[in-house]
């Protein structure tokens, strides 16, 4: 099974997952052309991706979708409430189908599990992503206001997780932002701070998590970095030894080969850094 981010932030979210033939994006946020250049630079065809698993409406994961499903003949997967919010979109000719939280379901050797979150979206999802080849399951969770118990339990036993580590609390507060717009971003139904997603990490940790890739940095309010130190921190304290990595906006991340980071996650303690 191999993974990349084709990039992550307020400007764009996609993450392209591979298995036994099977090749998918959760999340189309870049525009269709960005989308198949950026697949372009890891040596995928655009034409080949089978399908687009989009989480919620919100522009930075949809943006390309409609334009990206046309031009490719790809499948659209959505809820139906997502599927509502975004009719402009789309102009009727693209093949959609629908999901619902709590309702797993298959695309080629992939199975996806898909959960709500607690964001401010009409119905936010997040995904747990497993290859029917060989077992790696993937949790993808790149918008939390908070760490539920259900979120918690969906994301329990994976072996990857990307992650957002969305702001650092102090540039946050002084930050471009106007005050309704930090409160929003620090709610219960905005985003995770680098010091939140480390405590959810830090409960998640079990042998069997070979990587982390922290994801949807906020340009002003954060920075790589930031992000690592402190999410890596704890990880290191909680003794965990397996790879981290922090996703950008500007380009897509190397494309990663899960099977050998299980396969030396138990033999290095390194964090390393995109």
């Amino acid at each position: 099974m191999k993974l990349a981010m084709l990039g992550s932030g307020s400007r764009g979210n996609a993450t392209y997952l591979e298995t036994g033939g099977t090749r998918v994006l959760v999340d189309a946020g870049f525009s269709g052309r960005q989308l198949a250049e950026r697949l372009e630079i890891l040596g995928v065809d655009p034409g080949s991706i089978d399908a687009l698993v989009v989480t919620h409406e919100h522009g930075d994961h949809t943006r390309g979708a409609g334009v990206f499903a046309r031009r490719y003949g790809t499948p659209v997967y959505l809820t139906p409430a997502t599927r509502e919010a975004t009719t402009a979109l789309f102009r009727g000719t693209e093949q959609v189908e629908e999901y619902s939280a709590g309702r797993p379901f298959e695309i080629g050797a992939f199975r996806f599990e898909p959960f709500l979150t607690v964001h401010d979206a009409v119905d936010p999802i997040a995904v747990t992503v497993t290859s029917t080849c060989c077992g790696t399951r993937v949790g993808v969770a790149t918008d939390l206001g908070r760490p539920s118990a259900g979120v918690r339990h969906a994301l329990s036993g994976c072996h990857f997780l990307i992650l957002e580590a969305n702001h650092d609390e102090g540039l946050l507060r002084i930050g471009p932002y106007p005050p309704s717009v930090q409160q929003r971003i620090a709610s219960s139904h905005g985003h995770l701070s680098n010091h939140a997603a480390a405590r959810f990490l830090s409960e998640l940790v079990h042998p069997g998590l070979a990587g982390v890739l922290l994801a949807h940095l906020s340009a002003s309010c954060n920075d790589p970095e930031r992000a690592r130190a402190v999410v890596g921190a704890v990880l290191e304290n909680a003794r965990w030894r397996g790879w981290l990595g922090v996703a950008c906006q500007e380009a897509p991340t190397e494309l990663l080969d899960l099977l050998e980071l299980r396969t030396s996650a138990g033999h290095t303690g390194q964090l390393s850094l995109l």
